[in-house]
């Protein structure tokens, strides 16, 4: 995880300097495409392990309905 959002600040520094020099608006906006694409994979991963220990662990010990809410919550924000 810590490797990607590595990978994801140089991507965004590579922005800031396509920017600076003027590049081609186009190239900027598939650098930024790339940068949403992987953030969103970030994000899944988070969700995906959130669900598979926390929630799985909350409904195993009776507090499931807090924690699929919780997670619908989650859900809803980011697919916005």
């Amino acid at each position: 995880m810590l490797t990607r959002l590595k990978r994801i600040e140089g991507q965004v520094r590579g922005v800031h300097q396509m920017i600076e020099n003027d590049r081609y608006c186009v190239d900027i906006l598939h650098q930024i495409s790339a940068i949403q694409s992987a953030i969103n994979k970030v994000s899944l991963a988070l969700l995906e392990d959130h669900t598979t220990h926390c929630v799985a662990n909350a409904i195993k010990g009776q507090d499931g309905d807090a924690a699929i809410e919780e997670l619908m919550s989650v859900m809803r924000t980011m697919t916005k």
